[in-house]
């Protein structure tokens, strides 16, 4: 009689569970757990999460827990059989999911609990703001919430925090290549914001004509950026503004 393979064969060949199923396992067991939302993210996971990222849907879970533990229970189960609701939950786990940081699941649960309040938006248009949420990433979260105070004054926690990381860096011709570089991404992320309509250029007017000032080229002369009342509602509704709070 032949003995059994070693285990490390059998997972190998596939025989054996991996390490990977044994957590995904647990994670699952974690899922299912959860109060009101544990079920259907369990099986929106069955259906769409790879095993691997099952951990990061856990936490994920946990949050929109956290953050609907204040909302009136019932209705939220009575939402489990809206098919927008549960279309926004499920495309806010496939994002939870592929995400690498805590802080954008925590701002996808946000924006789901948000949405569950009586005054809310429709549940289609939060999808929308989640969408657009998926198209930024986590610097780009930053450099938006950088511009939601026009004056520095008005914002000192966060600039503190994080204002070297977004400030735009001075630079010259003559500034070292990795100064240069950075500035390009930092452009880079503010030109993308504006064109999702979360930012918008703030044009230099003439202070006699009233009329917007021209580069050489052409092109009305740029004073910065300010934010745009959709990318306020973002804000919003990921937690990073206290308006729904």
């Amino acid at each position: 009689m032949k003995g059994r393979e070693p285990e490390e064969k059998q997972e190998a060949t596939g025989l054996a569970p991996t390490r990977t199923d044994y957590i995904a396992s647990a994670s699952r067991s974690a899922l299912g757990a959860v109060p009101i939302f544990g079920a259907l993210l369990c099986e929106i996971a069955d259906k769409v999460i790879p095993n691997q990222q099952m951990n990061r849907l856990v936490h994920f879970a946990a949050e929109l827990e956290k953050r609907t533990a204040e909302l009136e229970q019932a209705n939220i189960r009575a939402q489990m059989s809206n098919e927008n609701f549960t279309d926004l939950v499920e495309e806010g786990a496939r994002q939870a999911a592929r995400s690498t940081s805590d802080e954008r699941r925590e701002h996808i649960a946000s924006l789901i609990a948000n949405g569950l309040k009586p005054e809310a938006i429709e549940f289609v248009e939060s999808k929308h703001l989640l969408r657009i949420l998926g198209e930024i990433n986590d610097m780009e979260v930053l450099v938006l919430r950088f511009y939601l105070h026009a004056t520095v004054g008005g914002d000192e926690e966060f600039r503190a925090k994080h204002g070297e990381t977004v400030r735009p860096i001075p630079v010259v011709m003559a500034s070292p290549k990795s100064d240069l570089d950075k500035r390009t991404l930092q452009d880079s992320y503010r030109t993308h914001l504006v064109r999702l309509g979360l930012l918008r250029e703030r044009v230099q007017m003439d202070s006699k004509t009233k009329m917007p000032v021209f580069d050489d080229n052409g092109f009305p002369k740029n004073r910065g950026f300010q934010i745009t009342p959709l990318g306020r509602l973002l804000l919003e509704h990921i937690g990073l503004t206290e308006q729904l709070t």
